[in-house]
C-alpha cells in the first residue's frame, strides 16, 4: 500500500509560483509512475502531468505546458509540481496519483493523496 502526502499549496497572487511536493512511503518509490492532478467543485478531476519511475519521461497537459513542471527526487521518495506565472483559474485541490505499473493517465491511477489547496487571487 502506498500512501501520499502533499505540502506546498496556499494562497498567492497571480503571476507568483508555488512548489508542491508529494512525499510518498510503502511500495517502492522508483518503480512508480508519479502524477498530479487537480480538482475544482463542479467539475472532473483535470490531468495535470506525470513522470515515470525514472524520472526520464514527463508528460504535461497542454494548458499546462511551459508553465508547470514535474520533477523527482527518488533518493526522497518525493515528487514536485513547479508551478509558475500561476493565473486565477488554476485555483484547485491539487492531487498526487501513483501508479505501481504504467504510467499514470487520467484513467490510470492506483493511489491518490489526500490534495493540497491552491488559491490564486487575481
Amino acid at each position: 500500500q502506498v500512501q501520499l502526502v502533499e505540502s506546498g499549496g496556499g494562497v498567492v497572487q497571480a503571476g507568483d509560483s508555488l512548489r508542491l511536493s508529494c512525499v510518498a512511503s510503502g511500495g517502492t518509490f522508483w518503480r512508480n509512475s508519479m502524477g498530479w492532478f487537480r480538482q475544482t467543485p463542479g467539475k472532473e478531476r483535470e490531468f495535470v502531468a506525470s513522470i515515470s519511475g525514472n524520472g526520464g519521461s514527463t508528460y504535461s497537459a497542454n494548458t499546462m505546458k511551459g508553465r508547470f513542471t514535474i520533477s523527482r527526487d527518488n533518493a526522497k521518495n518525493t515528487v514536485y509540481l513547479q508551478m509558475n506565472s500561476l493565473k486565477p483559474e488554476d485555483t484547485a485541490v491539487y492531487y498526487c496519483a501513483a501508479r505501481s505499473s504504467g504510467v499514470v493517465t487520467t484513467s490510470a491511477v492506483d493511489y491518490w493523496g489526500q490534495g493540497t489547496q491552491v488559491t490564486v487571487s487575481s
